[in-house]
C-alpha cells in the first residue's frame, strides 16, 4: 500500500514538468507549423496551384515542388515523433529517476536517440508509428496524427464487398499482432540506445516473456484512471446543482456544467498519454531489471503558476458560460437543416442509379439526386457508377465497350439502366440533380454534351456537374459560368476556397471546421461525402454545411427530426461536443 502511494506521489510531482514540456513543445510545433505552411503556399504558387487535392497525386511525385513538399511533410513527421515520442519518452524516463531538471535534459538527449531514426528502416517505423498505429490502435502515436482514420468512401467500399473485407480484417489483425510484440521498440531504440532492428528483435523476447503482466498492468492503469473522469463528472455535478439553486437562470447553470466538463476532461486527457508512458516506461525498467526499487518522490510543492492558472482557467470558464447565455440560440440553434442529396439516384432506399431510385428519393423529400454519367461506344450516355456492370447487372463489360442498345438490354433489379436524358427528365421541376462526370469517358465532349442537355432543357438552375477531376471542373467554369459546378475532393491541403467552382466536396475527413469556413468566405458551398452513419450524419447536421450527400435518406430524415426536438441541455452537449 505504502508502494502504491509512493508511486502516485510520483506521478502527482510530475505534472509541473509535463504542463512545461507540453507548453514548450507545443509552442515550438505551432512555429514550424506556420512556416511549413509558408513554405507550402510558396510552393504551390511556383507551380500555378492554389491547393492540393486528389487530382495532384501525380503533381506530388512528378514535379520538384511536388517532391519537396513531401520531404517537409515528412520532417513535419519526424518533428512530432522527435516531441511526442522521443523527448516524452526522455521526460518521464528521467522523471522516474528523480532528476530535478527533467525538462531540460530530456531536450539535451533528443539528437543522440534522433540519429538512430535517421535511417531507412528508422523512417518506416516513424511512417507506422504515424500513419498505421492511429488505426490499429495499438501502440504510442503523435499527436498530429492520433485522429488518422481510412476515409468513408474507402472503407463503405470494404465493408460492403465480403472479399475486401475478410483481407482488411485480416491485415488488421496481423499489423494488431506486430503492433503488440513491438510495443517496446521505441523504448529500446530511445531509452535502451539500439538501432532499430536490434529494438524491434529485443522488443519481441521482452513481450514474449512478459505479455500476460503488460496486458494485467495496462488494464490496472485503465481502471485507475476511470475514477479521474468520474471526479471530473461529480464537481460539474455539484456546481450546476449550486448555481440551480442560487441562480434562476436555469440555461446558465447547465453551461457552467458543461464548461466545467469540457474543462476538467480535457485536463484529465491532457495528461492521460504522459501518464501512460509513464506507466509504460516504469514497466519496461522492470522487465528489463532496471526496475528502481527506491523510487525517489520528487517534490509535489505548489507551483504559483499552476495556482495563477487555475484561478485563470476558472474565470474564463465563467466568462465563456456568460457569453453563450447572451447568444445561446445563435450558438446552439435549435432547428438544424441540411440539403439531404440522394448517393447514385434514391440511396439505399431505391435501385441504384435508375429512374425509380430517382423517384422515390423525390418521394422522400430529399433536395437533390446524385448520379454517375458515362459514355457508350455509341456516344450515348448512361448512368452507371462502376467501370463495369459486373456488380449490378452481372456482366463484366464497361459502358464505353458496349453499344446503348446492349445496355438496354441488361437487368438490374428488374430495372433497365437509364439514360442521361430520362434521368433530366424524370428530376425536371422535382429536384437538383448532381451529375457526376465519371470514368475513362469524362472529358470536355462529355462537359460540351451534358451543358448542351442542361441548355435545351433550360434546366441550367436545375443541375450541377460534378467530378473528381479537378482539370475537369475548371474547364467548365472557363467556358460556362453560368453552369453550376461541384469539385469532389478526398484530400486537401492548402487554399481549396480559392479552387474555381461552386461547390467543393469534401469528404468528410476533410470536412473540417476550418475548411468549411475558409469554403464559405468565398461565398461557395460545401458538400460533404458519403455521410451514412447515424454519428456522422448528426456531427454534419450540425455544420452549417450546404449538402449531405448519402445513401441513407430516411435516416438521415430521422435525424433530424430527433435534432429539432433537443433539450437546452442536449442542444448545448452537441453545440460543444459534435463529435
Amino acid at each position: 500500500m505504502k508502494e502504491k502511494r509512493k508511486k502516485r506521489a510520483i506521478y502527482l510531482g510530475a505534472i509541473p514538468d509535463i504542463l512545461r514540456y507540453q507548453i514548450i513543445t507545443k509552442t515550438v510545433l505551432a512555429i514550424l507549423l506556420y512556416l511549413f505552411n509558408l513554405i507550402f503556399k510558396y510552393l504551390l504558387r511556383s507551380a500555378g496551384k492554389v491547393a492540393i487535392t486528389s487530382s495532384d497525386i501525380l503533381f506530388l511525385f512528378t514535379s520538384w515542388q511536388g517532391i519537396t513538399l513531401l520531404l517537409l511533410a515528412l520532417t513535419i513527421l519526424v518533428t512530432y515523433t522527435v516531441f511526442d515520442l522521443i523527448g516524452m519518452l526522455n521526460l518521464v524516463d528521467l522523471i522516474l529517476s528523480g532528476e530535478e531538471k527533467a525538462v531540460r535534459q530530456s531536450f539535451l538527449l533528443i539528437p543522440s536517440a534522433l540519429k538512430r531514426f535517421l535511417e531507412p528502416l528508422g523512417i518506416l517505423l516513424i511512417l507506422y508509428v504515424s500513419l498505421l498505429t492511429p488505426l490499429i490502435g495499438i501502440g504510442l502515436s503523435i499527436s498530429l496524427t492520433e485522429n488518422f482514420y481510412i476515409p468513408t468512401f474507402i472503407s463503405s467500399v470494404i465493408q460492403d464487398t465480403p472479399f475486401y473485407r475478410i483481407i482488411y480484417n485480416a491485415v488488421m489483425i496481423f499489423l494488431m499482432i506486430v503492433s503488440f510484440i513491438h510495443y517496446y521498440c521505441l523504448h529500446y531504440i530511445i531509452l535502451g540506445n539500439l538501432h532499430v532492428k536490434n529494438a524491434l528483435k529485443q522488443s519481441r523476447h521482452l513481450m514474449k516473456d512478459n505479455w500476460k503482466d503488460f496486458l494485467r498492468q495496462n488494464i490496472i492503469f485503465f481502471l485507475r484512471m476511470a475514477p479521474a473522469y468520474l471526479l471530473s463528472l461529480l464537481i460539474g455535478i455539484v456546481v450546476f446543482i449550486a448555481v440551480y439553486a442560487l441562480s434562476d437562470n436555469n440555461r446558465l447553470a447547465l453551461l457552467l456544467l458543461a464548461m466545467i466538463l469540457v474543462t476538467l476532461f480535457g485536463l484529465v486527457s491532457l495528461f492521460y498519454r504522459p501518464f501512460l508512458t509513464m506507466k509504460l516506461t516504469d514497466m519496461y525498467r522492470s522487465y528489463t531489471d532496471e526496475e528502481r526499487t527506491d523510487l525517489p518522490i520528487r517534490s509535489t510543492r505548489k507551483h504559483p503558476l499552476l495556482i495563477l492558472g487555475g484561478i485563470l482557467l476558472i474565470a474564463l470558464v465563467v466568462v465563456a458560460s456568460h457569453v453563450m447565455d447572451t447568444h445561446f440560440d445563435e450558438l446552439f440553434p435549435a432547428e438544424v437543416d441540411v440539403p439531404l442529396i440522394a448517393h447514385r439516384g434514391g440511396g439505399n432506399e431505391g435501385v441504384e442509379n435508375t429512374v425509380s431510385g430517382l423517384n422515390l428519393a423525390y418521394e422522400l423529400g430529399a433536395y437533390g439526386s446524385e448520379i454517375d454519367v458515362q459514355r457508350t461506344k455509341d456516344g450515348c450516355y448512361i448512368i452507371n457508377h462502376d467501370s463495369t456492370f459486373a456488380r449490378l447487372a452481372g456482366v463484366n463489360k464497361k459502358p464505353e465497350d458496349m453499344t446503348l442498345e446492349e445496355i438496354k438490354e441488361l437487368n438490374i433489379q428488374g430495372e433497365k439502366v437509364a439514360t442521361i436524358e430520362e434521368m433530366l427528365e424524370a428530376s425536371h421541376g422535382k429536384l437538383i440533380l448532381f451529375i457526376e462526370l465519371k470514368g475513362n469517358t469524362a472529358d470536355d465532349k462529355m462537359a460540351d454534351d451534358m451543358v448542351r442537355m442542361l441548355k435545351e432543357r433550360k434546366m441550367e438552375d436545375e443541375a450541377v456537374l460534378i467530378s473528381l477531376n479537378y482539370d475537369l471542373i475548371d474547364y467548365i467554369e472557363n467556358k460556362y459560368p453560368e453552369i453550376r459546378t461541384a469539385y469532389l475532393t478526398f484530400l486537401a491541403f492548402g487554399n481549396i476556397a480559392d479552387l474555381n467552382c461552386d461547390y467543393i466536396g469534401l469528404e468528410e475527413e476533410s470536412a473540417t471546421p476550418a475548411n468549411i469556413s475558409a469554403i464559405h468566405d468565398q461565398n461557395k458551398k460545401v458538400l460533404v461525402w458519403t455521410v451514412n452513419t447515424k454519428e456522422s450524419q448528426r456531427y454534419f447536421y450540425k455544420r452549417n454545411i450546404d449538402g449531405m450527400i448519402t445513401d441513407e435518406i430516411i435516416q438521415a430524415k430521422e435525424i433530424k427530426q430527433e435534432l429539432a426536438s433537443r433539450d437546452d441541455l442536449t442542444r448545448i452537449l452537441d453545440g460543444i461536443f459534435p463529435d
